[in-house]
């Protein structure tokens, strides 16, 4: 990822850490947290690449997985390891590097990896199926991987309300019908939207079996003012609105349309493996 992109996180360390504390991006965490409730080995090594702050590096360490967080950002990296070492938790290591550069970890070494976060701003193809092949490398056969994609689709929904000035132009919205590369003056920094079935094609030609995929938004997707209106006025209401939309997030109608994308995906046990 370039300079932009490393940039932007090390200035946005502190915001990134609280910024699934928002009403709508706790939508997103959740069902995240119930995918990997869900789908995760009970117990084992996981690497969490572009682990950020450490949110979710965190909530895994209190499960009592060992974990090794992998970021682009020292600054972010650093937070991570000063969040984890006040709660009293140790990860097994704090490696700052460019998830395009994982051939750095070992072979066949963790029971799952998060990759919740570098597929946003790769822009080109080769490398993001790269990183995917190099995820499926560090895998033990018969581990899972959880993959995050920023979804063009779902931004189109969001912008309705979020930045619906741009649509004075047409040709804005049906930009959002594909997939697509935003410079920092376009995005919030250097990013890369796909599309469900673009991203899902990534992941398959990385080698992975895809197991199920989400939104992680649900059908809550586009609807940040109208969720943080019912966290302010009614917390039934929101408590019970977010609840849902957590569960259903691998509903197949609401899943395509939704801002982050979410697979998981297996590398196949050898024996399956030999078999096919």
């Amino acid at each position: 990822m370039s300079q932009i992109v490393r940039d932007y996180y090390d200035s946005h360390a502190e915001q990134e850490w609280y910024r699934l504390n928002d009403p709508y991006s706790q939508v997103e965490w959740l069902s995240t947290l119930r995918l990997m409730d869900r789908y995760l080995p009970d117990s084992g090594h996981i690497c969490d690449i572009g682990c950020g702050p450490g949110r979710y590096a965190i909530e895994l360490l209190q499960r009592r997985y060992q974990v090794t967080l992998f970021d682009l950002s020292a600054k972010e990296l650093s937070l991570a390891e000063e969040r984890i070492g006040e709660l009293g938790l140790q990860a097994e290591a704090y490696i700052c590097e460019d998830a395009r550069n994982l051939q750095v970890l070992d072979a066949e070494i963790y029971d799952g990896v998060l990759l919740l976060g570098p597929l946003y701003h790769v822009q080109d193809r080769q490398e993001r199926i790269n990183i995917i092949r190099n995820a499926f490398r560090v895998l033990k056969p018969g581990g899972i991987a959880m993959f995050s994609y920023l979804n063009s689709w779902g931004v189109l929904k969001a912008g309705v309300t979020e930045f619906s000035d741009s649509y004075r132009d047409p040709e804005h919205i049906y930009m959002y019908l594909q997939e697509q590369a935003l410079d920092e003056n376009q995005g919030f920094t250097e990013c890369y939207f796909s599309i469900p079935a673009r991203a899902l094609e990534e992941i398959e030609l990385g080698g992975f079996d895809v197991v199920s995929y989400a939104g992680a938004e649900s059908f809550l997707a586009g609807m940040r003012a109208e969720v943080t209106r019912h966290y302010n006025e009614d917390r039934q209401v929101y408590d019970h609105l977010v609840q849902a939309a957590s569960e259903t997030s691998e509903a197949p109608q609401y899943r395509d349309a939704t801002e982050h994308l979410l697979i998981i995906a297996q590398k196949k046990p050898e024996s399956e493996q030999e078999r096919a």
